[in-house]
């Protein structure tokens, strides 16, 4: 019999999330200098459960994402950590799970501050969002020092303070961070677009300190996903959303290679997360021929590359539920701009459960990507995730 996939490769995910512990920023951020604005969790009567205060105001539910295993459909969850899968907040209970989808590691991202640190924005003092924000990124390398070697930290972002930013950057970088999480529409919160020279300075910062900009879904205005509805019903309102989602990220690279950002840091890689890759091909074929269309080559003659050689020189997609548009993106992209991931332990996970149809993560390896070349496989499945995090496996 054949070794399993799982057996013979190491497995990086290279999207995965912790559901952070309710005591995460008041065991962190000082208490008795700003009391209730210090996020903290507390049980919501109007709710009927736990849930997560931002700056005094009611947030998102403290299980609102762990989803995986759960018996109800999203958006329904967990009405408590406790009831949640383990995994989704212990580490140690992370590596089980790990061994029996068969990951070998994980990219790490977060959920209370945002998957580009936006909700810290509603805290009013910038040195307590500075706090807050520090005070995660020193949780995370705690909480993965069980097995410092399976996790892979990415770091959360200042934005609102470029200077902040490139010290932020500075200090987790020593630390042990292998990324870092930035927003994809900072215009979102009155700040300029990605593709404005005022980021120039943190990508430079970046490009020398070799951290990849990671752009995760999500990342920017989710008032659609919060004030949700169509005639079709609640389920299929949150569906229609995800999906808007996933899409979103095409933004962002077109900003990025359109922008000249890729042009003027070319040693800068970015991360499109959880965003799928059966799009990609279309977009980078679209744009090639709309460059050359519409003059964009005497308009920037700096530019001496196609917009689809420089997503192939410094750009990734991660892909996880796709089947047949993964594929084919594979046949059109080549394995080298692809990584793998589960997205444990949102609701569109690769988790098997009561209220899912995913499978786990080694056997949808085995049977979907079995019949590809092992070089292939190699590469979506660690090589490439590894290369661009540095990371030894």
């Amino acid at each position: 019999m054949a070794t399993a996939i799982v057996d013979r490769i190491k497995v990086i995910d290279a999207d995965s999330h912790v559901s952070e512990p309710e005591n995460l920023w008041t065991n962190r951020v000082s208490v008795q200098k700003w009391g209730e604005m210090v996020p903290h969790v507390k049980f919501d009567p109007t709710i009927n459960e736990d849930r997560w205060f931002m700056g005094g105001k009611p947030f998102m539910p403290t299980a609102g994402a762990a989803m995986a295993g759960w018996k109800e459909a999203p958006p329904d969850h967990p009405p408590t950590l406790q009831e949640a899968d383990h995994g989704s907040w212990n580490a140690r209970e992370r590596l089980k799970r790990m061994d029996e989808y068969g990951i070998w590691a994980q990219v790490i991202y977060p959920n209370v501050g945002g998957f580009g640190a936006g909700n810290f924005i509603s805290l009013t003092d910038e040195e307590l969002r500075y706090e807050c924000v520090k005070a995660y990124n020193d949780f995370l390398i705690d909480w993965t020092s069980i097995a410092p070697e399976r996790f892979i930290n990415i770091m959360a972002m200042p934005f609102w303070d470029v200077d902040l930013c490139v010290k932020e950057m500075e200090r987790c970088a020593k630390k042990g961070h292998k990324g870092v999480l930035m927003t994809n529409q900072p215009y979102i919160w009155g700040f300029p677009r990605i593709t404005d020279r005022h980021w120039d300075k943190m990508w430079a910062a970046a490009q020398d300190m070799e951290l990849p900009i990671n752009f995760h879904i999500g990342s920017g205005d989710l008032t659609q996903l919060r004030n949700a509805s169509v005639d079709n019903g609640r389920q299929a309102a949150y569906a229609k959303i995800t999906v808007s989602l996933f899409l979103d990220n095409s933004q962002a690279v077109m900003d990025l290679i359109l922008g000249g950002v890729c042009h003027r840091f070319p040693k800068l890689n970015f991360v499109s997360v959880e965003s799928g890759i059966g799009w990609v091909p279309f977009v980078l074929e679209a744009m090639d021929w709309q460059w050359l269309n519409s003059g964009c080559r005497e308009e920037h003659p700096e530019m001496d590359l196609l917009p689809s050689e420089y997503f192939k020189r410094q750009m990734y997609a991660c892909f996880w539920f796709e089947q047949t548009s993964a594929l084919k993106a594979l046949e059109a992209l080549g394995p080298n701009n692809i990584l793998y991931e589960t997205d444990f332990p949102h609701p569109t996970s690769m988790s098997p459960g009561p209220n899912s149809i995913a499978q786990y993560p080694k056997d949808f390896i085995e049977t979907n990507l079995g019949h590809l070349p092992e070089e292939t496989l190699q590469k979506i499945l660690q090589t490439n995730s590894a290369k661009l995090y540095h990371v030894t496996v």
